[in-house]
């Protein structure tokens, strides 16, 4: 399976890493940090529709992205339409890096969630040191101890955790963190196939109070409308926005729906 493909490659990155700022570096760092994070939470729990904007140049299963405009001139549209923003730091598979995040940093003042495959610690404190208020939890990919333990380490540094989910089961394990905001991947991790009833199903799992944000498979206004009703609180927007000549337009245009 794929995911097990990009967590293996993970580890061997992780390596190279740790060679260059060791992990007790990179501890001390995080810990030093003085900037006082955004509340992703608070962004997306807001009345209406939210809209996290996702940087990405790439992904196993769309392939590059044809995009139209520039990083600044789509961070500049990002910050006049969407609530937060979303960017991979995944280098193998989505192309992405440190550098395009600490970039967005520091021309938005939005709550920015670090998007990555974390399965190490190091992966949290580098978070903090880069500027992210955000974190993704893959409940696939983690134990119920790791995920437990890294929930606690992204709030302790400040942070709020993201938890991604993509069935009954991974669910249920959000649910007993008392994860404060919960995702729901539509995207079949098997196949990538797309089953925007997936966050349908999933959201009557839903406590209350916790923030149900969808990620994957928005591509027009019918997905915008169906997955609004389902009632969800935020929608994460990657391939479209990235492909869009106008993503602000778009964004504006989902947001009024």
């Amino acid at each position: 399976m794929i995911l097990d493909e990009i967590v293996a490659d993970k580890k061997k990155r992780l390596a190279e890493h740790k060679t260059r700022i060791p992990e007790e570096e990179m501890k001390a760092l995080a810990t030093a940090c003085g900037r006082e994070s955004i509340s992703f939470y608070n962004a997306m729990a807001g009345e209406g529709l939210s809209i996290i904007g996702e940087f990405k140049k790439a992904s196993p299963s769309h392939g590059r992205m044809a995009s139209k405009i520039e990083l600044t001139d789509r961070i500049d549209q990002y910050n006049a339409s969407v609530d937060a923003i979303s960017c991979l730091t995944e280098e193998d598979y989505f192309l992405g890096s440190v550098d395009y995040f600490k970039q967005i940093r520091a021309i938005s003042e939005l709550p920015m969630i670090r998007k990555d495959f974390i399965i190490d610690p190091y992966q949290i404190f580098e978070a903090k040191v880069i500027g992210a208020d955000c974190i993704l939890l893959i409940a696939a990919i983690l134990t119920d101890r790791e995920l437990q333990l890294f929930y606690e380490l992204a709030y302790a540094l400040g942070m709020d955790a993201l938890v991604e989910v993509h069935d009954e089961e991974e669910m249920k394990r959000a649910v007993g963190l008392d994860a404060q905001i919960i995702g729901v991947n539509n995207r079949n991790l098997k196949d990538f196939s797309i089953d925007l009833h997936t966050t349908k199903r999933l959201a009557a799992l839903k406590p209350e109070g916790t923030l149900l944000v969808s990620e994957s498979g928005v591509m027009g206004d019918e997905d915008v409308a169906f997955l609004k009703g389902v009632g969800v609180d935020a929608l994460l927007i990657g391939t479209v926005f990235m492909e869009a000549p106008d993503p602000e337009a778009l964004a504006r245009r989902w947001k009024a729906l």
